[in-house]
């Protein structure tokens, strides 16, 4: 389903109404008939269509429930998605966000048809009656999501680190971004060894993308995102079932080159820098090994306690890169632990940040818009765990404890200089069809990080 959103009425357009809980009291008798006759309550996420006189559909019913925040209803929108008949609709009567109803309708009609010989028919919706603004903001948040599930979604043979560096480059020049990218050896030479060492194995050349855009003096926002393309878990290999997903394992990198498009296609007043640490975590005579110290670009040294636990090691160069001009905001996403998902599940993406203002902002944002996170503690006396015998530290503990904190811990060691610094450990993929879109690849939390960014880049 392809929906485009438009700023104006359109005779003829049929309404679409929200249910809290019961049918709404504007709703015509006959069609109040059909669907009690057809069960519907209101219930949060029931849809039905209803038709008119002549048998062909007239409106669409959506329920909300009782018990959900307005922003979180306004997304059950999306439900609608999958039965919505072609042709013109506008939402009537309602209290709900319209633009974040909207935004829902155009999720919810993601389809990844890439790599099908026979693509399903598309159907064309308009949502019709909305503000200028609110089409807008919802079809740039659409788009945004569309990339950064895309990325995802493509395997690695077709989306390795050099790939990944040429869509980088390709958002890049649509803004008129500066674009420079590191590659292979040439990393040791502007020392980042960390990035090389995890790639090295790779038949594709590590790599790491730098991009930056917006007027020099203007507030300094960096964003990093691990892009790791594929993690076979290097000679502490995973089990084959552990690497079904692990194409996704760049999905930090796609959600910051998402966040990213937002911030230029809405023309905030910052110096955007991005920088993308493109690699391959793979396996060959030339892999890191279990027990090497690696030297970062700090000169910290690193002992390695597990070869699957390389996304830091990457990250870690690039946000020591980034410090290092003292951005006002520094912020990293990553498809980073399994234990944020065991804490928090696949849909709630855990930050860290030691800036009680900036989690603040980030809790309220992610609130208004209905894009969930949760923040969790750095929890200083768990940074003994890191402890090395022969390196200043390792990549991870020994006892498996609180595994995202301690990686926070981890990165949080690189970062000295930065006005203020978020991490953000997302999982990057959708495991079930939802009101906002299908299995496959997913943007978590850069609508919610946008927010902030507006408000900060005004």
């Amino acid at each position: 389903m392809t929906v485009t959103l438009l700023s104006h009425p359109v005779e003829g357009s049929r309404p679409i109404l929200v249910a809290a809980g019961a049918l709404p009291d504007a709703l015509p008798q006959t069609a109040r008939r059909f669907a009690e006759a057809t069960g519907f309550t209101g219930k949060a996420g029931e849809v039905a269509i209803l038709p008119g006189p002549d048998g062909a559909p007239a409106a669409a019913l959506v329920g909300i429930g009782t018990n959900g925040e307005g922003a979180a209803q306004a997304l059950l929108a999306g439900h609608l998605g999958p039965v919505l008949p072609e042709g013109d609709w506008h939402f009537e009567g309602t209290d709900l966000d319209e633009g974040l109803a909207a935004l829902a309708l155009a999720l919810s009609g993601y389809r990844f048809d890439r790599y099908r010989s026979r693509p399903a028919p598309a159907r064309d919706v308009r949502i019709a009656g909305l503000s200028q603004a609110a089409a807008t903001r919802a079809a740039r948040a659409a788009d945004a999501v569309f990339l950064a599930r895309d990325l995802v979604n493509t395997p690695v043979n077709d989306m390795g680190p050099a790939e990944l560096a040429a869509a980088a480059q390709a958002l890049a020049g649509r803004f008129g971004a500066e674009f420079s990218c590191i590659v292979g050896d040439e990393l040791l030479a502007r020392n980042l060894p960390m990035i090389h060492a995890v790639g090295r194995a790779s038949a594709s050349a590590p790599r790491l993308v730098d991009f930056t855009w917006g007027r020099a003096d203007a507030p300094k926002v960096t964003l990093v995102g691990k892009g790791v393309c594929f993690d076979t878990g290097g000679l502490d290999i995973k089990p084959s079932s552990s690497m079904l997903l692990m194409k996704k394992d760049m999905g930090g990198s796609a959600n910051v080159l998402a966040l990213a498009q937002m911030v230029m296609a809405a023309g905030l007043d910052c110096r955007l820098r991005v920088l993308v640490p493109a690699v391959e975590n793979a396996i060959s005579g030339d892999a890191f090994r279990p027990s090497d110290v690696l030297t970062s670009r700090t000169g910290r040294t690193v002992e390695i306690g597990n070869t699957d636990a390389e996304g830091r090691l990457v990250l870690a160069d690039a946000l020591a890169l980034a410090d290092e001009e003292a951005p006002d905001l520094l912020i990293d996403m990553a498809t980073l632990t399994g234990a944020a998902r065991v804490a928090l599940g696949p849909d709630v993406p855990p930050f860290f940040t030691p800036d009680e203002a900036l989690a603040d902002q980030l809790a309220a944002a992610a609130r208004a818009v209905g894009d969930p996170i949760w923040r969790l503690p750095l929890h200083k006396p768990y940074a003994a765990g890191l402890a090395s015998k022969i390196a200043d530290t390792n990549n991870v503990t020994s006892d498996g404890f609180a595994g995202a904190i301690t990686a926070a811990l981890f990165l949080e060691s690189f970062v000295e200089r930065a006005g203020a610094w978020a991490h953000f450990d997302i999982y990057g993929w959708r495991p079930k069809p939802g009101a906002l879109g299908p299995v496959g690849g997913e943007a978590q939390a850069i609508r919610a990080i946008f927010e902030v960014l507006e408000a900060r880049c005004r």
